[in-house]
């Protein structure tokens, strides 16, 4: 934690204790809702803390470069470390599970927006929404 110290003091922020459990909170969980980061927090034992704090903290460590977002389903976005994003999320509008393909798998799609548009896409941002396979199975 004090690489994280270093970095918010160089971006003339400080190192709050807030901003450490909501780390630590995003690293416990993988993905997490603001809300989720609130629980997890409190479960810790650590003093309630409200959910405004909790965005805060995460625009900081987001502007720091050490979270990202991606946009799950039409609610709060999904909070994870940046070493994390390296996969596409596949959502099933029908049961509504959550699964991670290699971004590698948006290759072609990727390249195509390039190259047809100039147009550098993050495929990790957002999700992919369709059935998953035990799904389509259904009549």
């Amino acid at each position: 934690m004090s690489d994280l110290g270093t970095r918010l003091r160089a971006a003339g922020r400080r190192l709050t204790p807030q901003r450490q459990q909501v780390l630590a909170a995003v690293e416990t969980l993988g993905h997490a809702t603001p809300e989720q980061i609130v629980d997890t927090v409190s479960a810790s034992g650590a003093p309630p803390m409200a959910l405004s704090t909790v965005y805060r903290s995460l625009e900081a460590l987001q502007e720091l470069g050490l979270v990202s977002h991606t946009h799950v389903d039409h609610r709060v976005p999904s909070y994870h470390l940046t070493t994390h994003a390296t996969h596409v999320h596949v959502v099933c509008r029908e049961c509504g599970s959550v699964e991670e393909a290699p971004t590698s798998v948006a290759d072609d799609l990727v390249a195509r927006l390039d190259d047809r548009l100039g147009f550098d896409a993050d495929v990790t941002h957002a999700a992919i929404h369709g059935l998953c396979r035990t799904c389509r199975k259904q009549p």
